[in-house]
């Protein structure tokens, strides 16, 4: 028998403040057709006063552990990807470990930037194939509005905020692809691109700073390096694209996503979209989209998911699962 890392519940929870694309043509040269025509994204939202990564976290969470059917105290781990902790230290996983009344188990962050919830994933699965924790708590979640230099219009009408999470099991599987849980996981960097995509602020210059993106860029990597870490983990899967019945994609650039779905071969109605309702939420957005993915009723218990994404570092990675 083979231990497997499977699904047992997933939630998000999104900030009230609902901002259109309309909004931004009172302080920029911008307009709703612009940024439809380069993004796909008609919407986002924006965290309002006294919400943060970690109460927006704690919120998903909650759902998740809810379609579970378990508490807090039933978690062995919590995870929290995110590039917007509420402070440099302690992490958000602890706080949202504290917000959680969780008083057993271990909490951390992964920073990986728009790829940080693969790699959360990865992470948790690595834990609980070795043994090391029985039941995980998988969280994206991001506050990018406040990284956000509201006089470049080519960054800060693509981002938004919001949290999803997804509670992970330890179930015994039969070791081959038609196991439910993470059947398998690809993972890169290549730090030679950090100056495409990153945050001119930190310790080293005293303030938070401003998102920085070479769109052109980064639109260029990402197609060719999506489409390669999915074949790659679909190949360790043991699946191919036939097999898929949906991707669920880092939610950047519906260009990116449907320039990715053709790579890999597949069609745009086994592809779940959100990225027109949220825009790029970073780490928050696959698990955004898994949730309203399930709440749509088009992910069902027994289906194969491959998601992917990547962000700064460069930083990129897929996960093969069975729902």
């Amino acid at each position: 028998m083979t231990l497997r890392a499977v699904v047992k519940g997933v939630g998000h929870y999104l900030p009230t403040r609902v901002v259109e694309n309309a909004e931004f043509e009172a302080t920029l040269e911008t307009d709703d057709a612009w940024i439809r025509s380069r993004s796909g994204i008609e919407r986002r939202h924006f965290a309002g006063e006294g919400e943060t990564t970690s109460s927006m976290a704690t919120a998903a969470a909650n759902s998740a552990l809810e379609m579970a059917g378990l508490t807090a105290q039933d978690v062995d781990a919590v995870i929290v990807a995110t590039s917007t902790a509420d402070l440099t230290f302690p992490s958000a996983a602890t706080m949202v470990q504290s917000q959680l009344g969780m008083t057993k188990g271990f909490a951390f962050d992964i920073q990986a930037v728009c790829a940080g919830f693969v790699f959360a994933l990865a992470n948790a699965n690595a834990l609980i194939v070795s043994g090391q924790a029985n039941r995980v708590l998988v969280i994206g979640a991001e506050t990018f509005s406040r990284l956000m230099d509201w006089t470049d219009r080519s960054t800060c009408v693509l981002f938004g905020d919001g949290a999803g999470a997804i509670l992970l099991q330890a179930e015994e599987g039969a070791g081959t692809s038609d196991d439910r849980g993470i059947l398998s996981t690809d993972l890169n960097s290549d730090g030679t691109h950090r100056d495409l995509l990153y945050v001119d602020g930190g310790v080293s210059t005293g303030a938070t700073g401003y998102l920085r993106m070479q769109g052109n860029q980064v639109f260029r990597h990402a197609v060719e390096k999506l489409s390669k870490t999915a074949t790659t983990a679909m190949e360790r899967a043991n699946v191919s694209s036939d097999d898929v019945d949906w991707i669920v994609p880092h939610q950047a650039n519906i260009r990116i996503i449907q320039g990715t779905a053709k790579k890999l071969g597949l069609p745009m109605d086994k592809v779940v979209v959100t990225v027109q309702d949220h825009g790029n939420t970073s780490a928050a957005s696959i698990p955004l989209a898994l949730s309203v993915g399930v709440q749509r009723g088009q992910i069902k218990q027994g289906d194969l998911l491959v998601t992917e994404a990547i962000g700064g570092g460069l930083a990129w990675g897929a996960v093969v699962l069975r729902w």
